[in-house]
């Protein structure tokens, strides 16, 4: 009978110390899935995917539950292998061959 005294309480207090609530706005330790391999944005650098914002600046990710942030930094290994851009040449982020061309047109 002592020992029940002792061992609920005591594993009432354990099991509250190791559960660990989720902050789904980007305050904790929830991290937003990984992006696929390929992502393709259109004209403004936001992707949507699974109740998540994801926002590509400067070769960096960041995530959101909202658009409008706040923002945390995505995990480089959630990072896509490849970003394209619609509407673009190449579908990179800008004509690259821009000087080249300029240069054969010499």
């Amino acid at each position: 009978m002592y020992r029940m005294l002792i061992v609920v309480p005591l594993t009432a207090l354990m099991l509250n110390a190791c559960v660990v609530s989720p902050d789904r706005h980007g305050h904790g330790m929830v991290v937003a899935p990984a992006l696929p391999v390929v992502v393709e944005l259109d004209v403004e650098p936001y992707y949507y995917q699974s109740g998540y914002y994801y926002y590509y600046d400067n070769n960096n990710w960041r995530y959101s539950n909202a658009k409008t942030g706040p923002w945390m930094d995505l995990p480089r290994s959630h990072y896509p292998r490849e970003t394209r851009f619609k509407g673009r040449p190449g579908g990179r982020g800008g004509d690259q061959n821009r000087d080249h061309d300029y240069q054969d047109r010499r």
